[in-house]
């Protein structure tokens, strides 16, 4: 899958990345490697997924990413503290040398994943050397910037994918050969991935690496926010410094392509029955009396054909689908591509959200963004409100929609698989 897709004779900068000396957990001072890892911040579902994780270990990553405490600046101080007890107890101890990092990602069905870890230059846009796909809500990056600020670490690495092509066949030979190797560490978590990692710390074949990656330019596949906070970061401090750089996970598409998900919304204090109400001569609107997954079939057959949804919460799920063409003139910019006009998470924001039910995009009260169906679903009914279930938005629009620097609305799309959250991190003092 070809998730960058640009010209490389654009870019004005290429992929710039460093080896850091890594921060691990010791084995032998938790449960297990698999019980103090997570899914990354923004995948946990709160509170049902973050106290599973928290009761799995005393040390899992999730009392860093996410801490629990009443207010930003205790929670961030909780996590700071939490990250120096733990260094100073020997729970996290710091790689001896510094190096790149071969990650692998392995599941059951098949999935393969093998990417490169690395402390990469945060670039100006200008650059063009990282590319976004979405948007990017400002609560969330400041909510990402003080968690960073208080720990002075990268807890998690974001994905980027970039296409390889023969200037970088020297990288994926690293790669294939480091996997032959014995890891630093292997696990398999909750969700049936295999986990392994490897250093790499020869001169000469991190070397190697940064030639190849010279002369890339990346796209955002998950990690957004994270990005956006990097650059907040950076623009704070002096430079050079640690600051420049940040914790990436770097996949090479040509050779492992990654799969395009969805992420649904729920609507919280908005009952269904409302929000279909508000649907009457706007949209079409079908009751489907069938299980989850037929449901799910029913809106990818209709989203082949235009904008579609599936409205989730009351026992029931509700198609929606042929919305007024008049009211998309009215509420969605025209100054925007017709492959982004067109977008569901553009219909969803613009006309749905904005101008049918009147509910902020941005505001944590009102919407949540869950990549998992079922837990949208069940939270829904559970709090009275309405899931908005979505359909994925096919790879090809993203990659088209990036190389005219337009970006989509945000959390429009899910890329996996995710890199585990606690295998490897970054402190910014090492």
């Amino acid at each position: 899958m070809d998730t960058a897709g640009h010209p490389e004779a654009t870019a004005r900068r290429g992929l710039e990345l460093t080896p850091f000396r890594g921060l691990r957990y010791d084995p032998d001072r938790v449960g297990s490697l698999a019980a103090v890892t997570s899914p990354p911040y923004d995948v946990v579902v709160r509170p049902d997924g973050l106290h599973h994780l928290e009761s799995l270990d005393p040390h899992n990553i999730v009392r860093l990413i996410l801490p629990q405490a009443a207010t930003p600046d205790v929670r961030n101080e909780q996590a700071a503290e939490t990250l120096r007890r733990w260094r100073s107890e020997g729970v996290l101890t710091t790689d001896p040398e510094p190096g790149l990092y071969v990650y692998e990602q392995r599941a059951g069905d098949g999935t393969l994943q093998r990417g490169v870890i690395g402390a990469l230059l945060v670039s100006d846009p200008a650059e063009q050397a990282v590319l976004p796909h979405e948007d990017v809500m400002p609560h969330v990056v400041a909510d990402r910037a003080g968690l960073m600020r208080a720990t002075s670490a990268n807890l998690e690495p974001l994905l980027l994918t970039y296409r390889g092509d023969r200037s970088t066949a020297a990288t994926a030979d690293l790669v294939e050969r480091t996997a032959q190797q014995p890891p630093l560490l292997s696990t398999t978590t909750e969700d049936g991935y295999g986990h392994r990692l490897w250093s790499v710390t020869d001169p000469a074949d991190v070397a190697r690496v940064q030639t190849d990656l010279a002369r890339h330019q990346a796209l955002i596949a998950d990690g957004h926010h994270r990005w956006a906070t990097y650059r907040r970061l950076r623009a704070e401090h002096a430079s050079p410094g640690p600051w420049d750089h940040g914790l990436v996970l770097l996949v090479d598409t040509a050779r492992y392509p990654l799969r395009v998900r969805a992420i649904h919304r729920l609507l919280h204090g908005l009952p269904v029955a409302d929000a279909l109400a508000s649907l009457d001569g706007l949209f079409r609107v079908r009751r489907l009396d069938v299980p989850l997954a037929g449901a799910m079939e029913a809106l990818a057959d209709t989203a082949r054909a235009g904008n579609a949804f599936v409205l989730a919460g009351d026992g029931a799920f509700h198609l929606v689908d042929r919305p007024d063409p008049d009211l998309l003139a009215r509420t969605v910019p025209a100054d925007r591509p017709a492959a982004w006009r067109t977008l569901d998470a553009t219909v969803l924001h613009a006309t749905l959200l904005g101008h049918v039910w009147h509910i902020p995009e941005d505001d944590p009260s009102r919407i949540a963004y869950i990549h998992d169906t079922a837990a949208t679903v069940a939270k829904a009914q559970r709090d009275g409100g309405t899931a908005v279930l979505m359909h994925p938005v096919r790879e090809e629009v993203v990659r088209d929609l990036a190389r005219q620097g337009v970006t989509m609305p945000r959390k429009s799309t899910s890329f996996g698989p995710k890199p585990a959250s606690g295998l490897v991190l970054r402190v910014l003092d090492a």
